[in-house]
């Protein structure tokens, strides 16, 4: 007898009597359905866990999804042919990543030992030309901006600047002149010229000072009645002389009936950290020739100078660099041109040292920089010294030789690698010409 039809055939209960107790309930009821039903529950558990640990002929069938109907006209790609590729070959792939792997070595160790072989301070101009005139003026040429927003490029508005960076006592001109499409110059009015210091939130604005521009061949302006005016801004003789950072020039003008605008941004500082002496010698020490600057030292800190040098046919030779501290008080500064790079550049002497510029570096400030006077146009000329009188060796320092051993290493290691691959073919050509490595 089934289980579940031991309850639906149950005798029907008779009705109770009034006052008289109910019966406690009859256990043959119950019984025989709990004892029936743990066996069934028992099998029914052991028998999913056998399924699940048995391993089936093949997978359990899935639904798939009707293929999509193909869209008319031509179709977008077609499918690729497997059979029809190339077969790998193994060795040739592992040899042309053993030549990457020694060819990327290789490029480090060279590069590295060529771009090292001068020292930073005393480095090819040829590598800086952007610094080759630091005191040229920056000019631009930019359609004409609009008071009210926009542009007029009917309009092309020329504008210089003989500097960006200022120190206390420095004055800095500007210039504007405006051209048409042909090159041709417009007349222009000037409405306002206004200089302020740029100020930020919680700090007071600094007052504004007015600059007359015109174009009468006097102070800036070179030539009188050519379309170009000029003026000049000289933040200590004006109620800017106690500001320090960006002091914006905003200029208002007109061309044909229009009203624009343009501005010119300065950083200037009013703190002069130190003063040269005028003093400067030269001297030939380890095969390099020295420049050595005497200077007043007021506030004590990392100082970097930068100064250019010509040879004597007016060549830009190189840029030397003096970055270190110093304290307060007299003292000199050296600038180094360094031997090789003069026999290597056939440097024709004498030297011509020039256009030097030093600051004050100032760290979580702005700005970042407290300049020093500028020294402008030729400061010094060398002797005459025999070029075969300096040094041709390498520059060497601690840091240098521990890279150069490191790279080295790496070339060795990726050379090796190569050769017992393919030890019949020979190396692909070093960088690094017929040097050799460095020990």
């Amino acid at each position: 007898m089934r289980w579940w039809t031991v309850r639906a055939k149950k005798p029907p209960q008779q009705r109770r009597q009034p006052g008289k107790p109910r019966s406690a309930p009859r256990p043959w009821l119950r019984l025989p359905v709990i004892r029936l039903a743990l066996p069934a529950f028992t099998l029914a558990g052991l028998a999913a866990l056998v399924w699940s640990l048995v391993e089936h002929g093949g997978p359990a069938p899935v639904a798939s999804a009707a293929p999509a109907p193909a869209p008319p006209g031509q179709p977008f790609f077609h499918p690729v042919n497997e059979q029809g590729l190339p077969a790998v070959d193994e060795r040739k792939e592992r040899r042309r990543q053993l030549v990457s792997n020694y060819q990327l070595a290789d490029h480090t160790y060279c590069s590295y030992r060529d771009g090292s072989q001068y020292p930073t301070g005393s480095r090819p101009m040829s590598e800086n030309a952007d610094q080759n005139t630091p005191n040229a003026p920056v000019t631009e040429m930019n359609p004409m901006r609009l008071q009210g927003g926009g542009a007029d490029r009917s309009v092309q508005l020329q504008t210089s600047q003989s500097r960006v960076y200022m120190a206390a006592s420095e004055a800095v001109a500007f210039s504007l002149r405006a051209v048409d499409a042909a090159g041709q110059v417009r007349p222009l009015v000037i409405t306002r010229a206004v200089a302020q210091g740029i100020t930020y939130k919680g700090t007071r604005q600094t007052p504004q000072v007015s600059i007359a521009f015109a174009d009468d061949g006097g102070g800036a302006d070179p030539v009188p009645n050519d379309g170009a005016f000029a003026g000049v801004l000289a933040p200590a003789q004006t109620g800017l002389a106690g500001f320090k950072g960006t002091i914006r020039t905003q200029v208002s003008y007109n061309v044909n009936g229009k009203n624009g605008v343009v501005a010119f941004d300065v950083i200037y500082t009013p703190e002069l950290p130190a003063v040269w002496t005028g003093q400067i010698r030269e001297a030939v020490e380890n095969g390099s020739l020295d420049f050595y600057l005497k200077a007043e030292v007021r506030m004590p800190g990392r100082y970097i100078v930068s100064g250019r040098v010509d040879d004597t046919r007016g060549r830009p030779f190189a840029l030397l660099t003096f970055n270190d501290v110093l304290g307060p008080g007299p003292n000199e500064l050296r600038l180094t041109m360094f031997g090789k790079l003069m026999r290597d550049q056939d440097a024709a002497l004498p030297l011509t040292l020039r256009d030097v510029d030093g600051y004050l570096l100032k760290e979580n400030t702005d700005p970042d920089r407290a300049l020093m006077p500028r020294l402008e146009g030729k400061v010094f000329t060398s002797k005459k010294h025999p070029l075969e009188g300096f040094s041709d060796a390498e520059w060497q320092s601690e840091e240098r030789t521990r890279y150069l051993t490191e790279f080295a290493r790496d070339l060795k290691l990726a050379s090796g690698e190569l050769q017992a691959f393919d030890p019949g073919q020979p190396l692909p050509p070093s960088e690094c010409g017929q040097k050799p490595l460095a020990r």
